[in-house]
Protein backbone atom coordinates (compact mmCIF):
# COMPACT_ATOMS: atom_id res chain seq x y z
CA UNK A 1 0.00 0.00 0.00
CA UNK A 2 1.48 3.33 -1.09
CA UNK A 3 1.82 6.24 1.29
CA UNK A 4 -0.92 8.87 0.75
CA UNK A 5 0.08 12.35 -0.35
CA UNK A 6 -1.93 13.83 2.51
CA UNK A 7 -3.91 12.80 5.59
CA UNK A 8 -6.71 15.11 6.75
CA UNK A 9 -7.37 14.92 10.50
CA UNK A 10 -10.69 16.32 11.75
CA UNK A 11 -11.72 16.24 15.45
CA UNK A 12 -15.50 16.01 15.81
CA UNK A 13 -17.67 16.82 18.79
CA UNK A 14 -21.44 16.95 18.35
CA UNK A 15 -21.27 17.70 14.62
CA UNK A 16 -23.95 15.27 13.36
CA UNK A 17 -25.40 17.85 10.96
CA UNK A 18 -22.02 18.79 9.50
CA UNK A 19 -20.23 15.46 9.13
CA UNK A 20 -21.79 14.36 5.83
CA UNK A 21 -21.26 17.66 4.05
CA UNK A 22 -17.78 17.94 5.56
CA UNK A 23 -16.74 14.55 4.16
CA UNK A 24 -18.13 15.44 0.74
CA UNK A 25 -16.31 18.79 0.59
CA UNK A 26 -12.97 17.33 1.68
CA UNK A 27 -13.24 14.46 -0.81
CA UNK A 28 -14.27 16.73 -3.68
CA UNK A 29 -11.44 19.20 -3.03
CA UNK A 30 -8.74 16.52 -2.88
CA UNK A 31 -10.07 14.54 -5.83
CA UNK A 32 -10.15 17.67 -8.01
CA UNK A 33 -6.48 18.17 -7.13
CA UNK A 34 -5.76 14.54 -8.10
CA UNK A 35 -4.28 13.76 -4.70
CA UNK A 36 -3.89 10.37 -3.04
CA UNK A 37 -5.42 11.01 0.38
CA UNK A 38 -6.97 9.63 3.52
CA UNK A 39 -9.37 11.23 6.00
CA UNK A 40 -9.43 10.59 9.74
CA UNK A 41 -12.51 11.67 11.68
CA UNK A 42 -11.77 11.59 15.41
CA UNK A 43 -15.02 11.45 17.37
CA UNK A 44 -14.23 13.16 20.68
CA UNK A 45 -16.97 11.56 22.78
CA UNK A 46 -19.88 13.17 20.92
CA UNK A 47 -23.27 12.85 22.61
CA UNK A 48 -25.32 13.06 19.43
CA UNK A 49 -25.27 10.88 16.28
CA UNK A 50 -21.91 12.12 14.99
CA UNK A 51 -20.22 8.73 15.43
CA UNK A 52 -23.11 6.82 13.87
CA UNK A 53 -23.18 9.06 10.80
CA UNK A 54 -19.40 9.11 10.42
CA UNK A 55 -19.19 5.32 10.52
CA UNK A 56 -22.00 5.04 7.98
CA UNK A 57 -19.97 7.22 5.62
CA UNK A 58 -16.80 5.23 6.34
CA UNK A 59 -18.60 2.01 5.38
CA UNK A 60 -18.78 3.32 1.82
CA UNK A 61 -15.41 5.08 1.62
CA UNK A 62 -12.24 3.10 2.26
CA UNK A 63 -10.24 6.35 2.47
CA UNK A 64 -12.12 7.44 5.60
CA UNK A 65 -11.22 6.09 9.03
CA UNK A 66 -13.22 6.92 12.14
CA UNK A 67 -11.49 6.97 15.52
CA UNK A 68 -13.69 6.81 18.61
CA UNK A 69 -12.75 8.27 21.97
CA UNK A 70 -14.33 6.72 25.04
CA UNK A 71 -15.12 10.18 26.44
CA UNK A 72 -14.75 13.87 25.59
CA UNK A 73 -11.03 14.58 26.06
CA UNK A 74 -10.79 17.80 24.06
CA UNK A 75 -9.62 19.04 20.68
CA UNK A 76 -5.89 18.66 21.28
CA UNK A 77 -5.96 14.96 22.28
CA UNK A 78 -8.25 14.31 19.32
CA UNK A 79 -5.79 16.01 16.95
CA UNK A 80 -2.88 14.17 18.56
CA UNK A 81 -4.61 10.82 18.06
CA UNK A 82 -5.35 11.54 14.41
CA UNK A 83 -1.81 12.75 13.77
CA UNK A 84 -0.39 9.65 15.41
CA UNK A 85 -2.51 7.35 13.23
CA UNK A 86 -2.10 9.29 9.98
CA UNK A 87 -0.09 7.67 7.20
CA UNK A 88 0.30 10.61 4.78
CA UNK A 89 3.53 12.38 3.89
CA UNK A 90 1.77 15.61 4.88
CA UNK A 91 -0.87 15.92 7.60
CA UNK A 92 -3.64 18.53 7.51
CA UNK A 93 -5.80 19.46 10.50
CA UNK A 94 -9.08 21.36 10.37
CA UNK A 95 -12.25 21.94 12.36
CA UNK A 96 -15.36 19.86 11.79
CA UNK A 97 -17.87 22.73 11.80
CA UNK A 98 -17.52 23.65 8.08
CA UNK A 99 -15.96 27.03 8.89
CA UNK A 100 -12.62 25.96 7.39
CA UNK A 101 -12.70 25.45 3.61
CA UNK A 102 -11.14 22.17 2.34
CA UNK A 103 -10.62 23.76 -1.08
CA UNK A 104 -7.70 25.68 0.46
CA UNK A 105 -5.82 22.46 1.18
CA UNK A 106 -4.30 21.79 -2.30
CA UNK A 107 -2.80 25.29 -2.51
CA UNK A 108 -1.46 25.00 1.03
CA UNK A 109 0.01 21.60 0.19
CA UNK A 110 1.98 23.20 -2.63
CA UNK A 111 3.58 25.44 0.02
CA UNK A 112 5.21 22.47 1.75
CA UNK A 113 8.65 22.40 0.13
CA UNK A 114 12.30 22.10 1.05
CA UNK A 115 12.18 25.44 2.86
CA UNK A 116 8.83 24.97 4.63
CA UNK A 117 7.71 22.30 7.10
CA UNK A 118 4.39 23.85 8.12
CA UNK A 119 1.78 25.99 6.37
CA UNK A 120 -0.55 27.84 8.73
CA UNK A 121 -3.92 29.23 7.70
CA UNK A 122 -4.76 32.86 8.38
CA UNK A 123 -8.47 33.73 8.39
CA UNK A 124 -8.21 37.13 6.70
CA UNK A 125 -12.00 37.72 6.49
CA UNK A 126 -13.07 35.92 9.62
CA UNK A 127 -16.81 35.25 9.89
CA UNK A 128 -17.21 35.39 13.68
CA UNK A 129 -18.65 37.71 16.32
CA UNK A 130 -16.52 40.81 16.87
CA UNK A 131 -16.69 41.10 20.68
CA UNK A 132 -16.71 37.46 21.73
CA UNK A 133 -14.36 36.00 19.10
CA UNK A 134 -12.45 38.49 16.95
CA UNK A 135 -11.21 40.94 19.59
CA UNK A 136 -10.12 38.26 22.13
CA UNK A 137 -8.43 36.37 19.30
CA UNK A 138 -6.58 39.51 18.15
CA UNK A 139 -5.29 40.14 21.67
CA UNK A 140 -4.38 36.48 22.22
CA UNK A 141 -2.46 36.19 18.95
CA UNK A 142 -0.29 39.18 19.75
CA UNK A 143 0.29 38.01 23.31
CA UNK A 144 1.23 34.53 22.09
CA UNK A 145 3.62 36.01 19.54
CA UNK A 146 5.33 38.18 22.17
CA UNK A 147 5.66 35.36 24.72
CA UNK A 148 6.68 32.53 22.40
CA UNK A 149 8.70 34.53 19.88
CA UNK A 150 6.74 32.93 17.00
CA UNK A 151 4.62 35.76 15.49
CA UNK A 152 1.65 33.96 13.93
CA UNK A 153 -1.33 36.14 12.96
CA UNK A 154 -3.97 33.50 13.61
CA UNK A 155 -2.96 30.78 16.06
CA UNK A 156 -6.61 29.81 16.49
CA UNK A 157 -7.09 28.72 12.87
CA UNK A 158 -7.20 24.92 12.88
CA UNK A 159 -6.51 24.65 9.14
CA UNK A 160 -2.80 23.84 9.12
CA UNK A 161 -0.59 21.53 7.08
CA UNK A 162 2.49 19.83 8.46
CA UNK A 163 5.26 17.66 7.15
CA UNK A 164 4.46 14.36 8.90
CA UNK A 165 8.06 13.77 9.98
CA UNK A 166 7.95 17.10 11.86
CA UNK A 167 4.51 17.13 13.49
CA UNK A 168 4.83 13.56 14.78
CA UNK A 169 7.79 14.73 16.88
CA UNK A 170 5.85 17.59 18.52
CA UNK A 171 4.35 16.70 21.93
CA UNK A 172 0.68 17.75 22.16
CA UNK A 173 -1.44 17.73 25.30
CA UNK A 174 -3.92 19.85 27.31
CA UNK A 175 -5.18 22.64 24.98
CA UNK A 176 -1.92 23.04 23.08
CA UNK A 177 -3.31 22.77 19.53
CA UNK A 178 -3.34 26.57 19.18
CA UNK A 179 0.37 26.64 20.06
CA UNK A 180 1.52 24.05 17.52
CA UNK A 181 3.68 26.55 15.56
CA UNK A 182 5.43 27.58 18.77
CA UNK A 183 5.82 23.95 19.87
CA UNK A 184 7.14 23.01 16.44
CA UNK A 185 9.73 25.78 16.67
CA UNK A 186 11.47 23.63 19.29
CA UNK A 187 12.19 21.08 16.54
CA UNK A 188 13.43 23.78 14.17
CA UNK A 189 10.35 23.65 11.93
CA UNK A 190 10.07 26.32 9.23
CA UNK A 191 6.63 27.97 9.08
CA UNK A 192 4.77 29.78 6.30
CA UNK A 193 1.47 31.64 6.84
CA UNK A 194 -1.12 31.97 4.06
CA UNK A 195 -4.60 33.56 3.91
CA UNK A 196 -7.49 31.08 3.81
CA UNK A 197 -11.26 31.28 3.47
CA UNK A 198 -13.51 31.26 6.53
CA UNK A 199 -17.23 30.63 6.62
CA UNK A 200 -19.92 31.36 9.18
CA UNK A 201 -21.08 28.36 11.18
CA UNK A 202 -24.04 26.65 9.47
CA UNK A 203 -25.09 24.13 12.10
CA UNK A 204 -25.04 23.88 15.89
CA UNK A 205 -23.39 26.20 18.39
CA UNK A 206 -19.78 27.21 18.84
CA UNK A 207 -17.74 25.32 21.43
CA UNK A 208 -15.55 28.37 22.10
CA UNK A 209 -16.10 31.56 24.05
CA UNK A 210 -14.67 33.98 26.56
CA UNK A 211 -14.81 31.27 29.23
CA UNK A 212 -11.78 29.61 27.60
CA UNK A 213 -9.58 32.68 28.15
CA UNK A 214 -8.11 31.44 31.42
CA UNK A 215 -7.18 28.11 29.77
CA UNK A 216 -5.34 29.98 27.04
CA UNK A 217 -3.40 31.99 29.63
CA UNK A 218 -2.46 28.87 31.60
CA UNK A 219 -1.41 27.09 28.44
CA UNK A 220 0.60 30.13 27.38
CA UNK A 221 2.48 29.97 30.67
CA UNK A 222 3.10 26.27 30.08
CA UNK A 223 4.32 26.77 26.53
CA UNK A 224 6.70 29.53 27.60
CA UNK A 225 8.16 27.19 30.20
CA UNK A 226 8.46 24.39 27.65
CA UNK A 227 10.16 26.57 25.06
CA UNK A 228 12.52 28.03 27.66
CA UNK A 229 13.47 24.71 29.27
CA UNK A 230 12.88 22.23 26.43
CA UNK A 231 16.48 21.63 25.44
CA UNK A 232 17.94 21.09 28.95
CA UNK A 233 15.15 21.18 31.56
CA UNK A 234 17.21 19.51 34.27
CA UNK A 235 20.02 22.03 33.80
CA UNK A 236 17.71 25.03 34.10
CA UNK A 237 15.83 23.65 37.09
CA UNK A 238 19.20 22.82 38.63
CA UNK A 239 20.25 26.46 38.25
CA UNK A 240 17.00 27.53 39.94
CA UNK A 241 17.63 25.08 42.75
CA UNK A 242 21.23 26.19 43.34
CA UNK A 243 20.56 29.32 45.43
CA UNK A 244 18.11 27.45 47.64
CA UNK A 245 20.61 24.63 48.10
CA UNK A 246 23.29 27.13 49.14
CA UNK A 247 20.86 28.84 51.55
CA UNK A 248 19.96 25.43 52.97
CA UNK A 249 23.60 24.53 53.60
CA UNK A 250 24.31 27.91 55.23
CA UNK A 251 21.26 27.68 57.49
CA UNK A 252 22.05 24.09 58.52
CA UNK A 253 25.67 25.02 59.21
CA UNK A 254 24.52 27.90 61.41
CA UNK A 255 22.16 25.53 63.21
CA UNK A 256 24.76 22.88 64.05
CA UNK A 257 27.82 25.07 64.72
CA UNK A 258 26.86 25.65 68.38
CA UNK A 259 26.96 21.87 68.92
CA UNK A 260 30.77 21.99 68.71
CA UNK A 261 30.95 24.11 71.88
CA UNK A 262 30.59 22.52 75.35
CA UNK A 263 27.20 24.08 76.19
CA UNK A 264 25.94 24.66 72.67
CA UNK A 265 22.48 23.62 71.46
CA UNK A 266 20.97 23.08 68.07
CA UNK A 267 19.36 26.30 66.79
CA UNK A 268 15.98 25.01 65.69
CA UNK A 269 14.85 28.05 63.61
CA UNK A 270 17.98 27.78 61.47
CA UNK A 271 17.60 24.02 61.22
CA UNK A 272 13.97 24.33 60.13
CA UNK A 273 14.84 27.00 57.58
CA UNK A 274 17.65 24.87 56.22
CA UNK A 275 15.36 21.87 55.82
CA UNK A 276 12.72 23.95 54.02
CA UNK A 277 15.24 25.40 51.57
CA UNK A 278 16.71 21.94 51.05
CA UNK A 279 13.29 20.46 50.32
CA UNK A 280 12.57 23.25 47.83
CA UNK A 281 15.88 22.60 46.04
CA UNK A 282 15.10 18.87 45.93
CA UNK A 283 11.65 19.40 44.42
CA UNK A 284 13.05 21.78 41.80
CA UNK A 285 15.57 19.13 40.78
CA UNK A 286 12.77 16.57 40.73
CA UNK A 287 10.74 18.89 38.52
CA UNK A 288 13.66 19.11 36.11
CA UNK A 289 13.93 15.33 35.98
CA UNK A 290 10.21 15.05 35.29
CA UNK A 291 10.58 17.68 32.56
CA UNK A 292 13.29 15.61 30.89
CA UNK A 293 11.03 12.55 31.04
CA UNK A 294 7.94 14.34 29.71
CA UNK A 295 9.81 15.91 26.81
CA UNK A 296 11.42 12.61 25.87
CA UNK A 297 8.17 10.61 26.00
CA UNK A 298 5.56 13.20 24.95
CA UNK A 299 3.54 10.87 22.71
CA UNK A 300 -0.20 10.50 22.30
CA UNK A 301 -1.93 8.18 24.77
CA UNK A 302 -3.32 5.42 22.54
CA UNK A 303 -5.61 4.10 25.31
CA UNK A 304 -7.87 7.14 24.97
CA UNK A 305 -9.69 5.76 21.96
CA UNK A 306 -11.32 2.39 22.03
CA UNK A 307 -11.44 1.39 18.37
CA UNK A 308 -10.95 2.44 14.76
CA UNK A 309 -13.86 1.75 12.48
CA UNK A 310 -11.67 0.52 9.61
CA UNK A 311 -10.39 -2.32 11.81
CA UNK A 312 -13.89 -3.23 12.89
CA UNK A 313 -15.16 -3.21 9.28
CA UNK A 314 -12.38 -5.61 8.27
CA UNK A 315 -13.54 -8.00 10.96
CA UNK A 316 -16.96 -8.27 9.27
CA UNK A 317 -15.54 -9.19 5.83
Amino acid sequence: MSQPDISVVVPLYNEEESVGLLHRRISDALQRANLDYEILFVNDGSRDRTLERAEAIAAGDARLRVVEFRANYGQTPAMAAGIDLANGRVIATMDGDLQNDPSDIPAMLAGIDEDTDMVVGWRRNRQDHLVTRKIPSWIANRLIGKVTGVPIRDNGCSLKLYRASVIKRVPLYAEMHRFIPAMASITGARVKEVPVAHHARQFGASKYGLSRTYKVLLDLLSIKTIIGFAQRPLLWFGLLALPFMIASLVALAAAVMPLFSPDGELILPFAGTGLLFGALAFFLLLGGAVGELVYATGNVDLTRYSRISAVRRDSHD
